[in-house]
């Protein structure tokens, strides 16, 4: 299979069927894929909308943790089971285009040796203050890591299935992709991508929550790259 569709929730029942509705319609007629939710320990009817989902497409497949991991846990489960070559996420809460999906593919197959394809939300549907909080965290992360990603919080991914296996594993390691498969060696690249208002549910997020492990992440994410050895390694052949 050539691409497995990976979506994080956490009470985000409203947005279960529209958002499949968009995932089928941009992705139907364009080769194999499946749909992987991940429901990370919904209070909500997220389970029960999962379910009716699940009646109604065969490409969908649905993971649950018990109790709520966090959204780098989440994806990463949905990684692990996913059999598609290539990734894409997108963020649960509508706010992501689907439509963007086949985008980043023509982007990939367009560049030699790509292991990761980001979206840029240029035009951003948050409050002001989110979009603030963003632009400063995104400068300063940009000119401690050098990763030249002006928007790494975007959900809406395309990620070679088995570069993803090979990165260093942590709490809100979604955040910091760009650096993380650069520092392993692969290729990146940006493309700009629509963003839309939420207009169902409530964000499980605050600025707050994110500013300060962000802080802590960022030096940890620095220290890595500095340690990172990537050694030319070649067989040597018999005499």
């Amino acid at each position: 299979m050539q691409l497995s569709v990976v979506i994080p929730v956490r009470n985000e029942a409203e947005n279960i069927l529209p958002l499949l509705a968009e995932i089928h319609s941009a992705l139907d007629g364009r080769g194999e894929y499946e749909v992987v939710y991940v429901d990370d320990g919904s209070t909500d009817a997220t389970p029960a909308r999962l379910a009716e989902a699940m009646a109604k497409h065969a490409r969908l497949r649905v993971l649950a943790h018990r109790a709520s991991c966090g959204q780098s846990a989440a994806l990463m489960s949905g990684v692990r089971a996913a059999r598609g070559e290539w990734i894409a996420t997108l963020d649960g809460d509508g706010q992501n285009d689907p439509a963007d999906i086949p985008k980043l593919l023509a982007m990939r197959d367009g560049a030699a040796h790509v292991a990761l394809v980001s979206g840029y939300r240029k035009k951003r549907q948050d409050s002001a203050v989110k979009r603030f909080a963003s632009k400063v965290a995104n400068g300063v992360r940009s000119s401690l890591l050098g990763d030249a990603t002006p928007d790494t919080g975007c959900g809406l991914k395309l990620i070679r299935r088995a570069t993803w296996l090979e990165l260093p594993f942590f709490d809100h390691m979604h955040r910091f992709l760009p650096a993380l498969v650069q520092r392993a060696g692969g290729a990146t690249l940006m493309v700009e991508v629509n963003h839309r208002p939420r207009t169902r549910g409530r964000s499980n997020y605050g600025v707050l929550d994110r500013l300060w492990v962000g802080i802590v992440d960022l030096f940890g994410v620095l220290w890595l790259k500095r340690r990172a050895a990537r050694p030319e390694v070649s067989e040597v052949k018999r005499s």
